[in-house]
């Protein structure tokens, strides 16, 4: 035998421990080979969650800084527009990484964790709020002024975000207490989630916005019969339920817009009790991108946040009294 032959198997080893996400730790994950294919699919998520952080940047910036758009409604949609802004940011860079080698210890498998059930509850109690507020707004439209106030949608905003980490600590309770990861490699984040927990989920996150969102169509559907009837009529009170009309419409593509991204993480997979990964799976991805559409659907039905975006590009919010600009017709 040669001596390059005899060197061969130790350079075939050598790549071996390459492939590991830490070369000396044969129980290490396995790195994705940096493939074309795999370096197309990277940089398109990234360039999704670049995305999703630079439009809900301009949201959260509209609505907080021109008074006109200080409204409940549009309070409502800033609290939607934080949880999205902190999915892209936090959430989608991290799943980027198909193979895992983002978890060197459990502390951060457990953030990622926690920060995805978080930001997921408070979006869909965001999601519920908004269907409540327009469904007031075009049922009870005499008394919406005094029903839905800043003050009250604040409170409930507060305890949207609090309840969401409340039940993110209990769902992923016997996650925390496990002493190391213990799945199928080192360094892979996972959670194993219980029959009950997982159906509990299901119910909390997928039926319930689900059955208040049929409400929310109910309403829409029979407010436009009664306008309808009452068209001839030229009123003040029909031009505003016109308004709240459009408004409704916007909105409910938002919300039914978050039910086809979510259905798919409980079609494709129901819960059962077993191991959940922190992968980055075509489903999970198709939620995820739920962040992304948000501020696109403004953009298409809101004029309002067109102008307030132009007003942001163009450094005309950095002059005084800038804030005190109309963005929205009267």
């Amino acid at each position: 035998m040669t001596t390059a032959d005899q060197e061969h198997p130790t350079g075939f080893a050598t790549m071996e421990r390459a492939a590991l996400c830490v070369p000396h730790l044969n129980t290490s994950c396995q790195v994705m080979p940096a493939t074309p294919k795999v370096t197309l699919i990277k940089s398109v998520l990234c360039c999704i969650a670049l995305l999703t952080v630079i439009l809900n940047l301009l949201v959260v910036i509209s609505i907080s800084h021109f008074r006109q758009l200080h409204t409940p409604t549009n309070f409502l949609i800033l609290s939607l527009a934080v949880s999205d802004l902190l999915v892209g940011a936090t959430v989608m860079p991290i799943a980027v990484d198909l193979q895992f080698c983002w978890f060197r210890r459990k502390v951060t498998c457990d953030l990622f964790f926690l920060s995805s059930f978080i930001l997921t509850s408070a979006s869909v109690g965001n999601m519920v709020l908004i269907t409540v507020d327009r469904y007031v707004a075009i049922c009870k439209p005499l008394l919406y002024s005094s029903l839905i106030t800043m003050s009250r949608v604040t409170i409930c905003v507060c305890l949207c975000w609090i309840c969401s980490v409340l039940y993110s600590f209990v769902m992923l309770k016997d996650h925390f207490v496990l002493t190391d990861m213990s799945n199928s490699c080192y360094q892979e984040c996972a959670t194993n989630i219980h029959f009950i927990s997982g159906t509990v989920d299901l119910i909390v996150t997928f039926f319930v916005p689900v059955t208040v969102i049929s409400v929310f169509v109910v309403a829409v559907s029979h407010a436009r019969v009664i306008r309808s009837q009452i068209g001839s009529v030229k009123s003040k009170a029909v031009v505003i339920k016109k308004s709240e009309l459009r408004a409704a419409t916007s909105l409910g593509i938002v919300v039914l817009v978050f039910v086809l991204c979510i259905a798919p993480c409980y079609w494709i997979s129901p819960p059962e009790q077993g191991s959940s990964s922190a992968n980055s799976s075509p489903q999970s991805w198709v939620f995820l991108c739920n962040s992304t559409f948000n501020p696109l659907i403004y953009a298409f039905s809101y004029p309002w946040f067109r102008r307030a975006v132009s007003l942001i590009v163009s450094l005309q919010i950095l002059q005084p009294g800038s804030r005190d600009t109309k963005v929205m017709k009267s």
